[in-house]
């Protein structure tokens, strides 16, 4: 584990999956992750590469072959190098290997970094094509904040508030995490009322938001945090059944269809990096 600080935050980092394990808030003495409780998911925010979400029968064909492929990719299951360290940061490197050869066929490098300054944590994805061939990816976060924040509160007491009034469908996602259907859910909204069943049918995902920044908060607590993803093209906000958490995920990239062919390069979402070029994202979290 790796950990950093500065007056007001301090965080600690695994380096399977370069997962952040910790988001402690020094002045306010609250943590903001979720504790990782197996009993509802075991996970506190697992970054998402080389794909969002699910694929359809689990595989993607590129090419002549077929790849087997699990939801949200492999990097959270891999050990990440750590390529430096300073007092307020910390570098993050994956190499594409042997091991990943076997289920995505392109060369990469996949840092990730975070950095502290103020009251915010900064979390930047960076791939880099290594290979001679035009590669293809998602990338993402799953960050899973607590909720309640504040002794005192309920869950049922947060709500999800947009920086902009939203019009946005619901896509709805089948029990293989597929996308079956759209229903229409905000409409000139700027807040989402957490409740547990509101999740009873998995994650509210969202493919065109305005806005660059939500904020969990509520009316009884001062306590909250702002997430700003810009760059990011779609939004899933999940918890799993009766836990107390919320996950703000901003994603490049989304789970795939029930009728998509499967051939990588048609997949929605998807992005295509040439040789020697790099994508770079970057995610924040703002507690207050």
């Amino acid at each position: 584990m790796n950990t950093i600080e500065n007056e007001f935050l301090k965080i600690a980092v695994k380096p399977k999956g370069a997962e952040l394990d910790s988001l402690f808030h020094k002045k306010n003495n609250l943590e903001y992750l979720w504790e990782g409780d197996p009993k509802f998911w075991g996970r506190k925010s697992p970054a998402l590469f080389p794909f969002v979400g699910a694929l359809r029968e689990g595989k993607f064909i590129y090419g002549d072959n077929e790849y087997l492929m699990n939801k949200h990719g492999f990097a959270r299951e891999c050990e990440f190098e750590l390529e430096s360290q300073s007092p307020n940061e910390l570098h993050y490197l994956l190499r594409s290997n042997e091991e990943t050869r076997k289920s995505y066929p392109f060369e990469f490098e996949f840092r990730i970094s975070y950095s502290l300054q103020r009251n915010a944590l900064h979390v930047t994805y960076d791939v880099r094509n290594t290979g001679e061939e035009e590669m293809f990816f998602s990338v993402g976060a799953h960050p899973a904040f607590r909720v309640p924040l504040a002794e005192g509160t309920a869950y049922d007491d947060y709500y999800i508030e947009f920086e902009e009034a939203e019009t946005a469908k619901r896509h709805v996602l089948n029990g293989d995490g597929l996308i079956e259907s759209s229903e229409d859910f905000l409409v000139n909204s700027t807040r989402i009322p957490l409740s547990k069943e509101l999740f009873y049918r998995d994650a509210l995902v969202f493919k065109q938001i305005h806005s660059g920044m939500v904020t969990l908060r509520s009316h009884k607590t001062e306590r909250g945090v702002n997430v700003y993803f810009d760059g990011f093209n779609f939004l899933g906000i999940w918890a799993a059944k009766d836990a107390d958490f919320v996950c703000i995920e901003p994603w490049c990239g989304i789970a795939d269809s029930v009728t998509h062919s499967m051939k990588l390069e048609k997949k929605e979402g998807i992005h295509a990096l040439k040789p020697g070029k790099s994508f770079t994202v970057v995610w924040s979290a703002e507690c207050f």
